[in-house]
């Protein structure tokens, strides 16, 4: 089943009979074509990619089983969008409440979409939480750029290097090596710096027996990957090292209870539990893990709150963390598939500490 007859399964548990695709991740997942601008629709009977001048050449080479038209000055979204609705008698359009702003929506349901608009989604959001081989070979494709460019930043972290420059040279090596973009802004944090989980890249400058941590990816056809790793330059402490392997004892456990029909919640709890029973509990404030896809944040979550039970094929981060405040912190990220009996792990870039 292609995606365009996925998406209309979905239409009668929605009560739609059209759905309205605006926002540029869910077009790309319907279409398989990526634009700044556009819109899909998919009717019963239908599909539709509306796209101006600039993408129309390659939208018609790429997007197939959609029928393709020009938005101009004569044809606009509204005339296009208003005339297929009327050409396929559709009576209820959904639409994707969690993407489009308030204004976008003041615009399609008044001036645009007469029949009326239900949100709608969820419908996508549940497909896309579970991959296809095309989209897990394209993750691991971009997990495989992500792991070249930090074996070669292994070999330019030094003292003295800013945090700054280490965030500069990933990017460019991800790009280097076939990234289409980074997946979000790196993050590299240095000393102190290292027990703030999203830490921006700064000035800071690494020096000896520091912790330095790096959380990046890129994007490949689409598709995010996003690993961590927290490595030491020089020497660690004892104190330090401790943290570092209850963190990466705490990944692997969450790692082992990862599989289809198992609660986000329980994985989370199983890699917390380590860290709770090693008296670090007030220090890891995050989830387990989350989704990745076409966005570097998507379903499923594996969090204290997430009951939603795993389904095979989903692909979600496992990065537990220790974050002692003004001292340092250390996390360990990978990406996993959930499978029927355990999960894949898809990072290969080593994770036990290295120490520079």
């Amino acid at each position: 089943m292609n995606r365009i007859e996925k998406i209309r399964s979905k239409f009668k548990a929605y009560g739609i009979d059209a759905f309205l695709i605006t926002s540029p991740e869910n077009r790309r997942y319907a279409s398989g074509f990526h634009s700044t601008d556009g819109a899909v629709l998919i009717t019963n009977e239908s599909a539709y990619l509306f796209v101006d001048s600039r993408y129309i050449e390659a939208a018609q080479k790429a997007a197939a089983g959609y029928t393709i038209e020009l938005i101009d000055i004569q044809n606009t979204y509204k005339k296009r969008i208003s005339e297929a609705l009327k050409r396929h008698g559709c009576t209820s359009v959904g639409f994707e409440d969690a993407r489009l702003s308030y204004a976008e929506y003041i615009k399609y349901s008044s001036d645009i979409i007469k029949p009326p608009m239900k949100p709608a989604s969820k419908l996508i959001n549940e497909l896309r939480r579970v991959k296809d081989s095309w989209e897990i070979e394209n993750l691991i494709a971009a997990q495989r750029i992500a792991e070249r460019a930090f074996d070669d930043i292994l070999g330019i972290i030094k003292p003295g290097i800013t945090e700054r420059e280490i965030a500069a040279e990933i990017t460019y090596r991800m790009l280097k090596y076939g990234g289409e973009n980074t997946s979000f802004d790196p993050i590299v944090v240095t000393g102190a710096n290292t027990s703030m989980p999203h830490g921006v890249p700064g000035d800071e400058r690494v020096q000896s027996g520091d912790f330095v941590t790096m959380d990046f990816g890129c994007v490949y056809n689409g598709y995010c990957s996003d690993m961590t790793r927290t490595v030491a330059i020089g020497s660690v402490s004892d104190e330090m090292k401790r943290v570092y392997d209850i963190v990466l004892e705490a990944q692997l456990a969450g790692i082992a209870a990862a599989r289809a029909g198992v609660r986000g919640s329980e994985i989370d709890a199983a890699a917390r539990k380590v860290i709770s029973d090693a008296g670090f509990g007030q220090y890891f404030g995050h989830g387990f893990g989350h989704g990745i896809g076409l966005d570097i944040h998507e379903e499923p979550n594996a969090r204290p709150t997430s009951e939603f039970e795993m389904e095979a094929g989903a692909v979600i981060s496992a990065e537990p963390g220790v974050y002692l405040p003004g001292r340092f912190g250390v996390r360990i990220e990978d990406v996993i598939i959930i499978e029927e009996n355990g999960c894949k792990n898809i990072t290969s870039a080593k994770k036990e500490l290295i120490i520079l």
